[in-house]
C-alpha cells in the first residue's frame, strides 16, 4: 500500500512546488492530475483537451488519459486525470469515497432529477419543519439501496438509459447497493437547502435528491453539485486549464 501512496504524491508534489514546466517523458512515465471541472464540461471533454494540450505542446502522436469517474456537465469541482502508466490506477482511485457539496431545491421535481430538463411536478412544502429536514437525512445513513436515475449513461441491453430516457420510452432500473457516511444540510434558504455529502463509488446525487424530497412526503431535485473530495485528494488543490498550460513546455504561438 506504501508504493500506492508514494506513487500518487510524487507527480502531486512535482505539479504543486515545481517553478519548471513539464516534460514529455513525465506525461509518458505518468501523472496523477487534480483539475477543477468547469461548469457545463463534460469528464469527456476535459479529458480530451488535456490529452491535446499534452500532445501539441509535447510533440507526442499518442498518450494515454483518462479519468477517475464521471462528473455531469452541470457538475463543477474535482476531476482527477491521469496520463502515462499511471492511467493504471484509475481503478484504484475511482473506488476511493467521494465528498459532494450543493443544493437541493424542496418541492418540485425533474425527470432527470437535476436541472438538464424542467420541472414537471410541485408539492406541498407546508408541512416541512426544520427538524423533520434533518431528522430525514438520517434514513439514509449507512447501507442503502439507490435507483439511479434514468437520466444516466448507464447501459442496458447495450444502451444509455438516457437515451431511453430522450426517446420517451420507460425502461425498468434496478437499485443497488450504495453507502452515504456523512449527509449534512444547512436549511437558512429553504426550500433551498445546502447539503454536504460524503458516500462510496457509483452514489447518485441526483437520485439522493429525489428520494430525500420522497422521504420528507414532498419533492425535491438537485439544483447544483460540486465534487470536493476523492480519497484524500480535496479540489483545493485542483488547477483550471489555464493553469495547466502555463505548466506545459513554452510554444512559439502559445
Amino acid at each position: 500500500m506504501l508504493s500506492i501512496v508514494l506513487w500518487w504524491d510524487l507527480p502531486l508534489l512535482l505539479l504543486h512546488m515545481r517553478n519548471n514546466e513539464f516534460t514529455p517523458e513525465e506525461f509518458k512515465t505518468g501523472q496523477v492530475l487534480l483539475f477543477d471541472k468547469p461548469l457545463n464540461w463534460t469528464s469527456f471533454q476535459l479529458v480530451n483537451k488535456v490529452r491535446w494540450l499534452i500532445r501539441k505542446s509535447c510533440k507526442i502522436k499518442k498518450i494515454k488519459v483518462g479519468h477517475a469517474g464521471t462528473l455531469d456537465p452541470l457538475a463543477t469541482g474535482l476531476l482527477i486525470i491521469c496520463t502515462g502508466k499511471f492511467t493504471k490506477t484509475i481503478p484504484e482511485l475511482q473506488g476511493q469515497i467521494k465528498e459532494y457539496t450543493g443544493t437541493f431545491t424542496i418541492g418540485s421535481t425533474t425527470p432527470s432529477f437535476d436541472l438538464e430538463t424542467e420541472i414537471d411536478e410541485k408539492f406541498p412544502t407546508d408541512h416541512i419543519t426544520e427538524e423533520l429536514l434533518h431528522e430525514t437525512t438520517k434514513k439514509f445513513l449507512g447501507e442503502i439501496d439507490q435507483t439511479p436515475p434514468v437520466f444516466s449513461a448507464l447501459k442496458k441491453d447495450g444502451k444509455r438509459l438516457y437515451e431511453y430516457a430522450r426517446e420517451g420510452k420507460e425502461v425498468e432500473v434496478k437499485s443497488r447497493k450504495v453507502e452515504i457516511s456523512e449527509f449534512e444540510i444547512d436549511t437558512e434558504e429553504f426550500p433551498k437547502v445546502h447539503f454536504r455529502v460524503v458516500c462510496s463509488k457509483g452514489t447518485y446525487i441526483r437520485s439522493l435528491a429525489h428520494e430525500y424530497g420522497q422521504a420528507l412526503n414532498s419533492g425535491a431535485h438537485l439544483s447544483e453539485l460540486r465534487r470536493t473530495g476523492i480519497g484524500e485528494y480535496s479540489v483545493e488543490k485542483a488547477m483550471d486549464l489555464e493553469y495547466f498550460e502555463n505548466l506545459l513546455p513554452s510554444q512559439e504561438n502559445k
